[in-house]
């Protein structure tokens, strides 16, 4: 009895770690029944490390965030390959993302990992969204709805399982999970119409997964977040909307939940309220034991009952059943290789005012706008790069908050910005340089502004394709 609990317990837990190789301890858990782990940037995802963790448990559902745009995982220093979600969204070509969804699959599936944390089902209403923005199809629900199927088919389709976030939806916040509690101000009525939909749809289409908001909704649950939401996760997501599949926590060190409980007491009170899946980003063999013992512990007074456990794990197990019944999917999707689809996909989200024509090297000013901490800081933007490529006397200048306008020269300008819409520091820069310079050239990687200067290019996203796209059309 004893054995079995501590193994039911870890078998809920799914840790990231720090190193490039699997340390000891988390190698040791995984013997022990560990049933999963999270990759990331940091772990310099290899095909090898992921057989040093399937060495210990064949089993094991190892997940990564590899959105694709702004958030990669396997692709981080030279920028994805792939456009992203916003863009899939201006493009709005349901073809064109599921097979974006399908290469990305296939990219995982070369590396034997078996869930993608993707893609954001969220609905981004509100364009102040400090960590959505371009993680969202859009603010449309019928257009996120059906993105989100698109995306859904086609990593799945390649053998790879994928996941929604964030239930019941990030799109209308403006504070970062990752920073503190987010609040949604939206009646039960809204939610249904707006932010609901395209978890109800990639129910539909059978997603395999999905991943709790760290959210706090007063018009479903006035006191706890959605992740520790008993009326969240079971009354609205398992019984009104009928999800089967595996339900994992997002990243528990998260300042939206990790300011109010410690490791464990949040293991336990996610899946008390209907969680199957602990994702802890960084964890280390003392927290790990901490979490393990904290659900035993809840288990043997009472707290969590031994049933829901059981009910959790058996969930992981079944998605790691899935994946291992998909070996002829995975196998065909090796072999379908669609190398232009990501930079296709990028050409046509390119949203254009103006007209420019480079003929020689400009002087490119990236203003620092801070991405959300979502996005892995090495991620580049790409612009300036995508320039030199093709006038190979570009040069840079970054530009921070509180920095000046260099003094401009003969060359051209291009201002390089994300989110614009969002930041009036960004505008104000935007409008100064503009005034000094009118044939000034601006390319936004995020949530435009209104068109200014000579040509405006937005990317609607931030990866090497977009870049490339953008600086395709400026030097025609």
């Amino acid at each position: 009895m004893s054995r079995d609990l501590y193994r039911l317990a870890l078998t809920v837990l799914h840790p990231g770690f720090e190193g490039t190789s699997a340390p000891d301890w988390l190698r040791r858990a995984l013997g022990d029944g560990l049933g999963g782990a999270v990759l990331f940037a940091r772990n310099a995802v290899n095909a090898q490390l992921v057989r040093q963790l399937r060495a210990e448990n064949p089993a094991a559902v190892v997940a990564i965030d590899e959105e694709g745009g702004t958030v990669t995982r396997l692709e981080v220093l030279s920028g994805s390959s792939f456009p992203g979600n916003r863009a899939l969204g201006v493009a709005d070509n349901v073809d064109l993302t599921e097979r974006v969804g399908r290469q990305i699959g296939r990219m995982l599936a070369e590396l034997d990992l078996t869930l993608n944390y993707a893609p954001s089902a969220d609905v981004n209403a509100n364009p102040a969204n400090p960590v959505i923005g371009v993680r969202s199809f859009g603010p449309d629900p019928g257009l996120v709805a059906r993105h989100t199927v698109a995306y859904v088919n086609g990593v799945q389709g390649a053998g790879v399982a994928t996941c929604a976030k964030h239930f019941p939806g990030h799109g209308d916040t403006v504070t970062d999970s990752h920073l503190a509690l987010p609040t949604v101000h939206a009646s039960r009525e809204v939610l249904a119409e707006r932010d609901l939909p395209p978890f109800q749809a990639a129910i539909g289409a059978g997603v395999r997964s999905i991943m709790t908001g760290h959210l706090l909704v007063p018009a479903l649950d006035p006191s706890s977040p959605a992740t520790l939401s008993r009326a969240v996760l079971t009354g609205l997501l398992r019984d009104e909307l009928g999800f089967d599949g595996m339900v994992v926590t997002d990243a528990i060190e998260m300042r939206a939940v990790a300011a109010m409980f410690s490791p464990g007491e949040i293991a336990v009170r996610a899946l008390a309220a209907g969680a199957d899946a602990v994702c802890v980003g960084l964890c280390t063999e003392d927290s790990l034991r901490e979490m393990r013992d904290t659900i035993v512990a809840a288990v043997r007074d009472g707290t969590l009952p031994e049933e829901r456990l059981a009910e959790a794990a058996a969930r992981v197990l079944a998605l790691s059943g899935w994946y291992a019944g998909q070996t002829a999917l995975r196998d065909q999707a090796r072999a379908d290789v669609d190398p232009g689809v990501g930079l296709e996909a990028a050409r046509a989200a390119l949203t254009t005012t103006g007209s420019a024509e480079l003929d020689r090297g400009p002087l490119v000013i990236e203003i620092n706008t801070r991405h959300s901490q979502a996005v892995d800081p090495a991620t580049p933007t790409g612009v300036t790069a995508a320039l030199t490529r093709r006038l190979p006397d570009t040069a840079m200048l970054r530009m921070e908050p509180d920095g000046e306008l260099p003094p401009f020269d003969e060359r051209p300008v291009v201002l390089v910005v994300h989110d614009a819409a969002r930041h009036p520091w960004v505008r104000d820069v935007v409008a100064k340089a503009v005034a000094a310079r009118p044939d000034v050239i601006v390319v936004d990687t995020g949530i435009p502004g209104p068109p200014v200067g000579a040509a405006h290019v937005a990317t609607h996203g931030i990866s090497r394709v977009s870049a490339q796209a953008a600086a395709e059309w400026l030097t025609w």
